[in-house]
């Protein structure tokens, strides 16, 4: 008979174990490390959970935060998904009764009405790990969003579209450049570039401050990095990479009209798919999502210029689990 599940809620003497957990886990990426989940710790009421069968072995995390206005546990608020970390060696039938254990726990603790789960995409995966799909499925979980991304798998790459190809080769016509910085006043450059497009093109700021990203960037070094196109001595377009092993995610990206116009990005992602195909730590690069509103608006022209470096579609999915 298959060992009981019990559930403990985390505390700050339990981070050792919570990382060792992750860096093991068969669906974690360095953000559930708890140096990146506890970056922005002020914002967010912590309600993680971690999960220990009856011989006392550590089986299951589940990061989570607690949200009192709309009498929610969200999986996680701060991150861009979330869900169930489990362990090589956790069974499907336990994965059922983390889910339950962690219902229970809410209600009872947090009088939480229900659960926001944004379950990892399996191009995250380092082996299968779809057990809580199929319990969502059982539990009666609905689909409440659908965000559409964009993903090209490396090794087995589609050709550019040929505008793609022709800005490609106007930016080396240009003389433009791509290079990896880790130069604070670089950083500084390229936000500066990021929050001007974002705002200008979108109405929006970045979810990062620069002072953030930089912290963030000291913490995980080989795992956040920044891309920049030059013009001369100008940066006219770049790419902050969330690299976790197997997926290169662009985690922003921006250009200014002047690299439009150039072709930055279209020599940029040449460049980084390039780089990246060379690898046997990655398999996917990831452009991101190109949807607002929970999946129901589609950017119709910024998820072309994705297609045009051969990406095609992932979806990055958040089910609602109603406890009443």
């Amino acid at each position: 008979m298959m060992p009981s599940i019990q559930s403990i809620p985390y505390t700050l003497s339990d981070k050792a174990a919570w990382d060792n957990f992750v860096s093991l886990s068969r669906n974690a990426t360095f953000l559930f490390y708890r140096d990146f989940m506890d970056y922005h710790a002020d914002r967010f009421v912590d309600a993680s959970l971690m999960f220990l069968d009856s011989h006392g072995r550590l089986k299951g995390l589940l990061p989570a935060s607690w949200h009192e206005g709309s009498r929610e546990i969200r999986s996680h608020g701060g991150l861009t998904y979330g869900g169930l970390l489990l362990s090589p060696t956790t069974h499907a039938q336990e994965v059922a009764e983390m889910l339950l254990k962690a219902r229970d726990y809410y209600r009872s603790t947090f009088a939480a009405e229900r659960m926001l789960i944004r379950h990892i995409p399996s191009i995250y995966h380092k082996m299968p790990s779809d057990d809580e799909l199929y319990w969502g499925f059982r539990l009666n979980m609905q689909l409440v969003g659908c965000a559409l991304s964009s993903t090209v798998e490396l090794h087995h790459q589609t050709p550019f579209a040929t505008l793609r190809r022709r800005g490609m080769l106007r930016a080396k016509r240009f003389g433009l450049s791509v290079e990896e910085s880790s130069k604070s006043k670089d950083w500084e450059g390229f936000w500066s570039l990021l929050t001007d497009v974002l705002t200008s093109r979108h109405g929006r700021k970045p979810v990062h401050s620069v002072e953030e990203i930089m912290v963030l960037k000291g913490r995980f070094p080989q795992n956040i990095r920044l891309k920049i196109v030059r013009s001369k001595s100008a940066i006219i377009g770049g790419a902050v990479l969330f690299c976790a092993p197997p997926v290169v995610h662009a985690q922003y990206i921006a250009a200014s009209d002047l690299g439009c116009e150039q072709g930055a990005l279209d020599l940029l992602f040449y460049n980084l798919l390039q780089e990246y195909s060379q690898s046997d730590t990655y398999r996917y690069f990831d452009f991101g999502i190109s949807t607002e509103k929970d999946g129901h608006y589609l950017n119709k022209g910024l998820n072309a210029q994705k297609e045009g470096f051969g990406a095609r579609s992932t979806v990055y999915n958040t089910f609602a689990w109603e406890f009443s």
